[in-house]
C-alpha cells in the first residue's frame, strides 16, 4: 500500500483479501482494532490499525486460532505476540529470498570442468 494517513475499509479488506464485514466483526471482537470514523461514519484506518489487523489475521487465519484464543493472546501480552509475528514474517521473507537464489543457481549452466580442490 502507498503511504497514506488513512485507508478505507475497502482498501484494507483488499490488502488482506477478506470481506469488509470480517473487518467490522474483528473491530467488535478486538479492542486493539479501533479505526477513526468520519462524521458520516466511514471507517478511517491508520497504520497502527493495519498493524493490529495484520496481527489478528496472523493469529486467526494463519495460525488457526479461535477468536477467543486470539483475543486472550493479545490481552495476555500483545507485545510478545507482535514480536513473534514480526520474527516469523522476517523468516518467511528470508526463506523466499533463499528459494529465489536456489532457483537462479539451478538455472546456471554446468561447467564442463569440475572445480579443483586445493591440495
Amino acid at each position: 500500500m502507498t503511504k497514506k494517513l488513512y485507508y478505507s475499509i475497502g482498501e484494507v479488506a483488499r490488502k488482506f483479501d477478506v470481506n469488509e464485514s470480517l473487518l467490522r466483526f474483528w473491530e467488535k471482537e478486538f479492542d486493539c482494532i479501533n479505526p477513526k470514523k468520519s462524521p458520516k461514519g466511514t471507517r478511517l484506518y491508520q497504520d497502527e490499525d493495519i498493524k493490529n489487523i495484520e496481527l489478528v489475521y496472523h493469529l486467526v487465519k494463519e495460525k488457526g486460532m479461535t477468536i477467543e484464543g486470539a483475543r486472550n493472546r493479545l490481552k495476555g501480552n500483545k507485545e510478545t505476540a507482535a514480536q513473534t509475528y514480526e520474527v516469523v514474517s522476517r523468516l518467511q521473507a528470508i526463506r523466499e529470498e533463499l528459494l529465489l537464489i536456489k532457483a537462479e543457481f539451478e538455472q546456471l549452466p554446468e561447467e564442463s570442468t569440475p572445480i579443483s580442490q586445493p591440495e
